[in-house]
């Protein structure tokens, strides 16, 4: 059995329940409660060293890192793929993922959010503007890299690697109020996307 230590509104957990879903796993979760520093005791840190979700408890050992833990699904269960066929055009959504998985996303997780604010006494207002300035960056270069290199889903033929990272990001987008009013394609990419069963039962609001 594949269990998925998990937390709803995690993006980072929402990626692999989408990629989950898309291969067709059967898989338990297994919730861990951010707010409650669930991520923090010892018996989770003894699977995920980093005090982070997701982990993926798979036959042979623990995966951390949601990117990684789509590497290992897409190489487990090549079909279908996450990935076009084309070498250069792989390598085109891999680097639109990347950039929400390890520019927009980090700079926004719960825990640098936590920090801003009872570390750095940051008040709310100006951690509301840090988020929506790294949103809106990073948005702005997707957009581009959407009409450049997008096809019927952001991936190309297929909901793939980058669909699977847009989507959770589009959802923090909304969840802080983030307009979205310059970025059609990206809006039009998440809303293809949504109306898979795949994307849709990964959704926060059937996971909570």
């Amino acid at each position: 059995m594949v269990r998925l230590y998990d937390y709803f509104r995690s993006s980072a957990a929402y990626r692999v329940r989408i990629a989950l879903n898309l291969k067709g796993y059967d898989y338990e979760r297994i919730p861990v409660n951010l707010l409650e520093d669930g991520q923090k005791n010892s018996e989770y840190r003894a699977r995920n060293p980093q005090g982070l979700v997701p982990t993926l408890e798979v036959t042979g050992g623990d995966l951390i890192q949601s990117m990684a833990i789509v590497d290992y699904l897409e190489e487990a269960c090549p079909i279908p793929s996450f990935l076009p066929d084309d070498l250069v055009a792989r390598a085109q959504v891999r680097a639109m993922a990347q950039l929400v998985a390890c520019d927009i996303h980090p700079l926004n997780n719960l825990r640098v959010l936590k920090y801003l604010k009872q570390d750095l006494g940051h008040p709310q207002d100006e951690i509301d503007a840090w988020y929506a300035h790294w949103v809106r960056e990073g948005f702005a270069a997707l957009e581009a890299l959407a009409i450049r290199y997008g096809g019927t889903y952001l991936s190309g033929d297929l909901p793939g690697v980058a669909d699977i990272c847009l989507v959770p990001q589009m959802f923090n987008a909304r969840r802080f109020d983030i307009a979205l009013d310059d970025y059609p394609n990206l809006v039009a990419y998440d809303a293809k996307a949504n109306q898979l069963e795949a994307f849709q039962a990964a959704h926060p609001d059937r996971n909570s």
